[in-house]
């Protein structure tokens, strides 16, 4: 291991420089800056680069006065020039990975990071890749690119992966107190990065190689997609036999060994479960693979809220009324409960497919005032209006934890609940739908 590079790690005068200011990058900066690294964030977006050197977060895991003391102390900085990156020691790359709309993978970001990396590049660097990706990324993409330079991987600069592991919104398992992954293209390289994460996460975990860690995100999760498609698909089913899916999970729950609750909903959301396991299959295609499971899993989960929609059609003509021209009143449209991201929320999709049929939306969500909807923007109504008690039908779509569902159900005509965010409850139950 490169003695002078070990050194300014553990004596933490390496300068670090994150590429992307996100929902990955900005926590992980801070975990740097906490444990007394000077940091630099690099990202593209200028509105964000003056809000992190004003002190102010737009990340809910992260909050404005510990920025601000990070800034103020001048250990973590922000920029949109990428030359910054010659001066680093430690590099490591935080951009988003979407899907294309044929469910290919979509590298650009990470592409685009690793020119300015490799434009930059100098020896003793070590460059770490965080981005959710398909085997062989990291060694198949990044390596050759920065080897043409003519540095040698693992004697000249040191590289590796390290899949972040993020949860937006947990107060338990945060960036610095998860287990982090990391597996380098020598063994040199994933001693050199297991050292740097060392420093700020409590624990690391070695694997030999990029690809085992490259895998090690999707196998996570793939798993957790099949088996939400999986009670996706047995809450259809229950629906047509009258049974309750809620309480029947709920009941298999008690085993104690053999079986781990997941619960239905109305689709995937987030940057990682609807979108991760497509990079699997799409590379395993490459080696003629193909991964029947995974992709109608997919499959199931995407249909969710088509699901939801034609049950709310039978909904309200149980009460003869047509689905055009009835006011529905969505409640929560954040991807999950309690924070404010929208990426690929199914909320969206389900508001989508009403509007689409002549469904006048109104929507409440604490955590989203307002938000663009192919080119409409939406405002969320204020509970304290009548709007939902005149509506047809109130759907919980995002289960946050600061609505009064008692209340809700009180008020509203009828709710359709997606989220079993009505099962305590006792009052009115009549009026709740469960999905």
């Amino acid at each position: 291991m490169s003695a002078s590079l070990k050194e300014k790690i553990q004596n933490r005068t390496a300068l670090v420089g994150i590429i992307g200011m996100g929902y990955v990058g900005l926590p992980l900066a801070c975990e740097f800056a906490k444990g007394g690294f000077n940091v630099t964030g690099i990202d593209i977006n200028q509105e964000k680069v003056d809000k992190l050197n004003q002190g102010t977060s737009y990340i809910l895991d992260v909050d404005s006065s510990e920025l601000t003391l990070y800034v103020d102390r001048g250990i973590l900085s922000a920029t949109s020039n990428p030359s910054v990156l010659e001066k680093m020691d430690c590099i490591i790359i935080c951009v988003p990975t979407p899907l294309r709309k044929t469910k290919d993978p979509n590298i650009s970001y990470i592409y685009t990071a690793s020119e300015s990396v490799a434009k930059h590049l100098k020896q003793e660097q070590i460059i770490i890749l965080q981005s959710t990706t398909y085997p062989g990324t990291t060694e198949e993409l990044l390596m050759p690119m920065f080897e043409e330079l003519g540095f040698k991987a693992g004697k000249d600069f040191y590289l590796a992966f390290s899949p972040e592991r993020v949860d937006p919104g947990n107060k338990k398992y945060t960036t610095g107190n998860t287990p982090k992954i990391v597996g380098g293209v020598t063994k040199l390289c994933t001693e050199l990065a297991a050292l740097l994460f060392n420093q700020v996460i409590d624990q690391v975990v070695l694997v030999e190689t990029p690809r085992e860690a490259e895998m090690v995100k999707l196998l996570e999760n793939t798993f957790r997609s099949i088996n939400i498609g999986l009670v996706n698909e047995l809450a259809m089913m229950s629906d047509r036999m009258g049974i309750d899916i809620w309480r029947v999970v709920d009941a298999a729950a008690t085993k104690p060994f053999g079986f781990m609750p997941f619960y239905p909903g109305p689709g995937l959301g987030g940057h990682c479960i609807p979108i991760d396991p497509f990079y699997l299959s799409w590379k395993a295609k490459t080696f003629d693979f193909f991964t029947k499971l995974i992709e109608l899993a997919g499959e199931i989960n995407g249909n969710m809220p088509r699901f939801v929609v034609h049950k709310l059609q039978d909904i309200l003509n149980d009460r003869s009324k047509p689905l055009k021209g009835s006011t529905i009143f969505v409640l929560g449209v954040s991807y999950k409960r309690d924070i404010s991201d929208l990426r690929e929320s199914p909320a969206l999709e389900v508001i989508k497919l009403l509007a689409s049929k002549g469904a006048i939306i109104k929507y409440n969500d604490p955590f989203v005032p307002s938000f663009n909807l192919d080119g409409t923007v939406l405002e969320s109504t204020s509970l304290e209006l009548p709007d939902m008690e005149q509506s047809d039908c109130i759907v919980i779509a995002t289960n946050h934890s600061v609505y009064d569902y008692t209340d809700i159900v009180r008020r509203a005509p009828v709710v359709f609940d997606t989220r079993n965010a009505t099962r305590n409850v006792t009052e009115s139950r009549e009026k709740i739908v469960k999905l």
